[in-house]
């Protein structure tokens, strides 16, 4: 029988290593698995590289788990938000590093990590800083840059529900990358409000499908 629910958020953590890549789902606060970011807190990892929409707000999160320095590199948008103060004093200090990508770039590298793509072209940095140093070529008559696919050893993500196959659904704009993300990650961890029987989720209504969840953990709301 398969049942990939975990008893708890430290048990559906386990095995993660030092340098890891992990996909941090979220949208500012919506959609963030503040949960399992906790928890890998507690784990006392080191040199991990994450890759997400910002860089952590507030005290809480990722901003946490940027403060204890197990963050050696954030590959992200949105560093800069209205309370990064973490990733700041890190970033000032020099004992972080950042890797900024455009968020439609950003995510479309997730895509393409999940779906075998090694990479695409884009106009979006083309005369940016952004740019430098990167493969140019020109299309249709624009000016191109190339860019990689991303894979992760790790995806953290939140949804409202899931069963125990790891079928997802999730609610509004807190779906934002985790679908994405679960495709592109050796190990899918997916924190749950409620865990329903099997065969609530309307097939239709089934956002991430379970082959791409590994491990569920329910932290209500």
């Amino acid at each position: 029988m398969i049942n990939k629910v975990r008893s708890d958020v430290l048990d559906a953590l386990s095995g993660i290593k030092d340098g890891a890549t992990t996909f941090i789902a979220g949208f500012g606060g919506a959609g963030s698995p503040v949960a399992l970011i906790e928890g890998l807190c507690e784990l006392g990892l080191t040199g991990l590289t994450v890759v997400s929409n910002n860089a952590g707000i507030g005290s809480d999160g990722l901003a946490r788990l940027i403060e204890t320095g197990a963050v050696a590199k954030i590959i992200c948008s949105y560093p800069r938000s209205a309370d990064s103060a973490a990733f700041d004093r890190r970033y000032n200090a020099g004992s972080i590093d950042l890797e900024l990508v455009p968020q439609g770039t950003l995510v479309e590298r997730i895509r393409a990590g999940g779906a075998g793509i090694g990479g695409f072209f884009t106009p979006t940095t083309v005369g940016t800083v952004l740019a430098e140093g990167k493969e140019h070529r020109e299309i249709a008559g624009v000016t191109q840059v190339l860019e990689y696919g991303l894979r992760a050893d790790v995806a953290l993500i939140s949804a409202r529900l899931g069963d125990r196959w790891g079928n997802l659904t999730y609610q509004y704009v807190a779906r934002n990358f985790a679908p994405a993300m679960a495709s592109a990650a050796t190990l899918t961890v997916a924190q749950v409000e409620e865990i329903v029987p099997l065969g609530s989720i309307d097939p239709h209504h089934v956002m991430t499908p379970a082959p791409f969840v590994d491990r569920v953990v329910r932290v209500g709301r």
